[in-house]
């Protein structure tokens, strides 16, 4: 894209260069009635028409010098390679714990499953992220790129399914993220590192997780393994030097305003494509008016560190509407020449006019609550255009005035419009076609559909009931039954206090992060210590037990051995199915988290097992280091014994309690908090050493799940 500088920019944009551009990820308004500032009392009474004009002059002049300024080159947009992009509309980032996306109980990936569900209801995805980081990363010192390892199948497995996902046409992207420095070394630069990963699994793109701008140090290392990746970073907003080699971006910040803002980036460079993101909203057609009008694309992120938000049926339907319509006319979406604010006729209606050599679309919001009939664009008229409402899929005829053409069309409440003009002379291919499909999609008027949202219900899995025992085993002590105030938080970095985060006990209608609830438990046996590594060795020993996922399955151990000294340490590298197996073979089963929480609080509401002030001699020594350290010996820190005389509770391993399953998410209670303590970064997974705190660990397949710092202790039913 190369363009010759005008003439100086005017003062006015001599002010915005100084204070605006920078830093925002959208250009101002154009300027409204004298004496009534943007975004302020008055914003009513601005009159848009009369200056976009003046607005589009006068930054295309800004446009000109700033990219001499920076030294722009469009030289990526144009390579072959990277042409995918500017069709890259609709984006998804897809926890790879979507049990949509993997059935544990085949132990198979489900790549069709899940891209057909997403195109059932709202069209389907261009391109996808596979996240497998994130939040369970810093459980353990595995670093990003060993999560990506950790999948099921490894490394080979993951380029079956990048290839799995090319077959149906969409691209792929893998994440990067800075932050992880705290975990074990990856032996090499992030950006190198990411090259290669991506390389060997077949991925298109990379992810700069929480970056600006994705550093051209990424670009270069992939170029130089003759892989070439498109980068694409989260945060906004992105430095412009980068917008020569990021070709997409994620876009937020979104406006609130009713008149809608141009993005910076699209006025910079109408190729890139960014990715409108809003993660936790629930209402998106203000998301929706944003892009149509910008003609950019979306992050279609419903499943959001394991919870769920998906989209209301209004806002799915309005979404394929949408991507339909981009699928038909993505060249004219990258026009150079696009020309925001096109005269409307009507107040709260914005436009867009992306013109091409065989004809011209016109992307039309109604930011008004209510509908709109009658005139909606006024266009320079050409004898012998033809013009269609796109959106619904229909000729009209324009109402002719001098050389100035009216167009009519129906908006509805808080709807979308779209018109092309067709040039004499011109033909659009299968354009009778898209025309049929438009009427059959948008004959249920958007506003009929339901905008309700509400969360996934979950279910504990079931634990069986023990042999009642009336005497304590060796090696168990007896917790008395009584009335217990089960009170516990989630401590999820993220997702606020919705319904629908952390999970949902038998007695909640829907899951949230705090938990208060009055609870008649029964008496119990439960194991003093954690199972150690030298109990599991005579499971082990006694059943010759190999899961059938054996990624991982006891890492630590040599020889099918522990190592000489381990064998009083909690046993770890063990997954929750390893750990009911062996509670089975031990006539025991795996505690529920409130009998978990029972044992080591007592009936006083204390917050740790030995009291209520903060005592480090009871438990190990933190280990803030970048490697694993092994686990105390289980029987070290007697001080932090509960009121009960339960050993080992809480800051050397996790400890694993009951299982919780959504229709897409499966996820495990996890109790006690662990030594390990990775620094550089507050989103590595965090602690919950207070017994009013758990963990929630986000399950995939065994051989993922098992982790250097989780184990488990069991319970029996007394009797």
């Amino acid at each position: 894209m190369s363009r010759k500088p005008q003439s100086a920019p005017s003062p006015r944009i001599a002010e915005f260069q100084l204070s605006h551009a920078r830093n925002g990820p959208h250009l101002p308004l154009p300027a409204g009635m004298p004496g009534w500032p943007l975004q302020t009392i008055g914003q009513w009474k601005q009159d848009i028409n009369a200056s976009a004009a003046a607005w589009r002059r006068d930054f295309k002049e800004w446009r000109n010098e700033h990219l001499l300024r920076i030294g722009y080159s469009a030289a990526n947009y144009e390579r072959p390679e990277f042409k995918w992009t500017q069709r890259n509309f609709i984006h998804a980032q897809m926890m790879v714990e979507d049990r949509y996306f993997y059935d544990p109980v085949t132990r198979r990936y489900t790549v069709d499953r899940y891209l057909d569900d997403l195109k059932r209801r709202y069209g389907g995805i261009d391109s996808v992220l596979l996240w497998y980081v994130y939040p369970n990363i810093g459980i353990d010192d595995r670093n990003q790129f060993e999560h990506a390892a950790d999948l099921p199948g490894g490394l080979p497995g993951l380029k079956k399914v990048v290839a799995a996902f090319h077959r149906r046409g969409v691209r792929v992207f893998i994440p990067t993220m800075p932050w992880d420095n705290g975990t074990r070394p990856a032996g090499k630069p992030d950006w190198e590192a990411a090259a290669r990963l991506a390389k060997s699994i077949g991925a298109d793109g990379v992810n700069g997780d929480t970056y600006s701008g994705v550093p051209r140090a990424f670009f270069d290392a992939a170029e130089s393994l003759g892989h070439p990746l498109v980068f694409e970073p989260e945060a906004v907003p992105l430095s412009d030097e980068a917008l020569a080699w990021n070709l997409q971006s994620w876009g937020k910040q979104l406006p609130t305003e009713v008149a809608l803002p141009v993005s910076k980036l699209k006025w910079l460079e109408p190729r890139h494509m960014t990715n409108t993101e809003n993660r936790w909203g629930r209402e998106r057609t203000n998301d929706f008016h944003y892009i149509f009008f910008n003609g950019t694309g979306y992050n279609a992120w419903e499943n959001i560190w394991g919870i769920w938000n998906q989209f209301t049926p209004r806002d799915a339907a309005a979404l394929r509407r949408i991507a339909h319509l981009y699928r038909q006319f993505p060249d004219l979406l990258v026009s150079i020449d696009w020309e925001p604010y096109a005269h409307t006729r009507q107040h709260n209606v914005f436009a867009s006019m992306f013109p091409g050599r065989d004809a011209t679309l016109w992307t039309v919001v109604n930011r008004n609550e209510y509908a709109l009939n009658g005139d909606q664009l006024r266009i320079t008229h050409i004898k012998g255009r033809k013009y269609f409402d796109v959106w619904h899929g229909k000729e009209i005829t324009a109402r002719i005035e001098t050389d100035q053409a009216n167009l009519a069309f129906p908006l509805e409440a808080k709807g979308f419009g779209a018109i092309l003009a067709v040039e004499p002379g011109r033909h659009i291919s299968k354009l009778a076609a898209f025309l049929k499909e438009r009427r059959s999609m948008t004959r249920t008027p958007l506003q009929r559909l339901s905008a309700q949202w509400k969360p996934l219900r979950q279910r504990m899995a079931a634990i069986a009931a023990t042999k009642r025992l009336s005497k304590a085993p060796e090696g168990m002590i007896t917790i008395p039954s009584g009335e217990f105030e089960f009170k516990v938080t989630g401590v999820a970095i993220e997702g606020f206090t919705w319904s629908g985060n952390d999970v949902q006990y038998p007695w909640e209608p829907t899951p949230r992060r705090a938990h208060l609830h009055r609870l008649k438990i029964r008496a119990f046996h439960m194991d003093r210590y954690p199972v150690t590594n030298a109990e599991f060795k005579r499971f082990v020993n006694a059943t010759r037990y190999r899961p059938a996922d054996d990624h991982n399955f006891l890492r630590h151990w040599k020889h099918n051995a522990p190592p000489k000294g381990w064998e009083n340490k909690p046993v770890t590298w063990v997954s929750l199915e390893d750990a009911r197996a062996y509670a089975s073979w031990a006539q025991k089963r795996l505690p529920h988290e409130w009998e978990w929480q029972y044992a080591a609080q007592g009936t006083d509401g204390r917050v740790f097992p030995w009291g209520n002030d903060w005592n480090p001699a009871c438990m190990p020594k933190p280990n803030r280091g970048r490697t694993l350290l092994p686990p105390d010996d289980v029987d070290a820190h007697p001080e932090g014994a509960s009121p009960f005389g339960v050993m080992d509770l809480v800051g050397n391993v996790w400890q694993w309690t009951d299982e919780f399953v959504d229709e897409h998410t499966r996820s495990a209670i996890v109790r006690g908090g662990s030594a390990y303590q990775p620094q550089t970064s507050h989103w590595y997974f965090p602690q919950a050493y207070q017994l009013d705190q758990h963990g929630r660990y986000l399950l995939m397949s065994p051989g993922r799940d098992r982790s250097g710092m989780l184990g488990f202790r069991c319970v029996a039913d007394a009797g």
